[in-house]
């Protein structure tokens, strides 16, 4: 009965293929359309290297997204390879989202004196409301959750760390899957202990939760400074691809694995892989009004260029002395008009100055990982060390003890020549090791006349 089930679902796959491919291809062309002439827009007017280079990496998720997905569609044998570059390209894309905001209040070196003075704020706020003066430099997972900005220059290192840990363990694990997969024991979409897939999904769902909140802490605290790029809409969209896609898919998995839905392959991915397409469309048109190239096409007025002003007319109220009348106020703008930058160049600085970028952090978090293993282990060993010490302290050394004593009396001189020969046993941590010591002690006194 199952089998005519899956057969039935099978007959339904192959009648609705063809008419996916072409649906889900027709909003890929719009995908890939729209994210091409923005990303070529922002790589004319690129005036600003240290926030662009972010923007269009996460603009190009689009591009990959869409792509992966009508291959993985249209043919399935390729959907293994097309989920691990979407994996390791969404990874890329929350890291490149977060630079994009770091880079927009200044830079690292700006960030963390904000973060400083806003922890100064902080502690002198409590310290009015005479708090516990010993608690405000014990730094804990409360301060982190509950308030995050007494943590100063700390919190930008734990957010850093937490965004940079899931690039890292995103790439891991979509290797990883790859790898299972190849030896036939990961088999996506089983939920069984026996099988690879429940212990990825796992760690990947952690790893993606605390990065997304390491990510609403760093908004939480800087949105303030955030409001002349409208911090909300670019959150929004880029939460959405990238967080809703992969729940969505784990969702699909859930509802193929209760029954709902044959447990076939092709059904499952097929299903998430046509609705990817649709969705990139959808993300690429609101990229062309939340990630804009506008704003970058003009420099200050004190800069080189073409300067175009701009006139513009509004009529209001006016009140004045409780009496309201007709108003019209003129506003006039004046924009210098950037030259336009050579693509190669662009795409030069993207590639190399963000790839140094991601190296370096990549560098710098897996050395912060490593070292408090390292300390473990070393704090292991000497405990170790301590432990096989004092037993050897605990037992008693075997000594024996020949002595002669020659008294001599020499013009009322007493000589004493003592002959000590100690023999002690003493086992080490390298061994064993006897010692045998030979000393001679000659003592001279003279006598007190009685």
């Amino acid at each position: 009965m199952a089998y005519d089930r899956v057969s039935n679902f099978e007959g339904v796959y192959k009648s609705l293929h063809l008419p996916a491919v072409i649906i889900g291809g027709t909003f890929v062309l719009i995908a890939l359309a729209l994210s091409t002439i923005l990303i070529l827009q922002h790589l004319r007017a690129y005036t600003n290297p240290a926030e662009q280079k972010w923007i269009i990496g996460v603009l190009f998720m689009v591009p990959v997204y869409a792509t992966e997905s009508i291959i993985s569609l249209w043919n399935s044998k390729f959907s293994m390879v097309c989920d691990i570059l979407r994996n390791c390209y969404e990874a890329f894309a929350l890291y490149s989202f977060w630079c994009y905001l770091v880079a927009c209040l200044g830079g690292e070196d700006r960030v963390v004196e904000l973060l400083e003075n806003a922890a100064r704020e902080d502690i002198s706020e409590q310290l009015l409301m005479e708090e516990d003066d010993e608690a405000q430099h014990q730094h804990s997972l409360n301060d982190f959750v509950f308030h995050p900005t007494v943590l100063g220059k700390d919190l930008y290192t734990i957010i850093k760390f937490g965004i940079v840990q899931y690039m890292i363990l995103k790439t891991l694990c979509a290797f990883l899957a790859l790898l299972l997969e190849l030896f036939g024991v990961y088999r996506e979409g089983e939920f069984k202990w026996y099988y690879g897939y429940p212990y990825v999904t796992i760690i990947i769902n952690f790893s993606q939760m605390w990065a997304l909140y390491c990510l609403v802490q760093f908004y939480n605290v800087t949105h303030s400074r955030l409001q002349a790029i409208k911090p909300l809409s670019k959150f929004i969209s880029f939460k959405a691809i990238v967080f809703a896609t992969w729940w969505q898919g784990v969702g699909i998995a859930l509802v193929c694995y209760v029954g709902i839905l044959p447990k076939w392959g092709k059904i499952q991915n097929g299903i998430q892989d046509f609705l990817i397409c649709i969705e990139m469309a959808i993300a690429a048109i609101a990229h062309v009004y939340v990630f804009s190239a506008e704003h970058y096409k003009y420099l200050p007025v004190s800069g080189c260029g073409k300067i175009t002003s701009v006139e513009s007319k509004t009529k209001s109220k006016l009140v004045e002395n409780a009496k309201s009348g007709p108003a019209t106020v003129e506003q006039k703008e004046t924009r210098v008009e950037a030259p336009g930058t050579r693509i190669t160049e662009s795409v030069q600085d993207v590639v190399l100055g963000g790839g140094e970028h991601v190296v370096k952090d990549v560098a710098l978090t897996i050395s912060q990982a490593i070292e408090p293993v390292e300390k473990s282990v070393t704090k292991f060993q000497d405990t170790i060390r301590h432990i096989s010490v004092g037993s050897d302290k605990g037992k008693k050394p075997e000594v024996e003890v020949d002595e002669r004593v020659t008294e001599n009396f020499v013009d009322l001189k007493l000589e004493f020549s003592s002959e000590l020969k100690v023999e002690s046993e003493n086992t080490e941590n390298l061994g064993h090791h006897k010692s045998v010591v030979n000393s001679e002690v000659k003592y001279e006194a003279e006598s007190c006349p009685r």
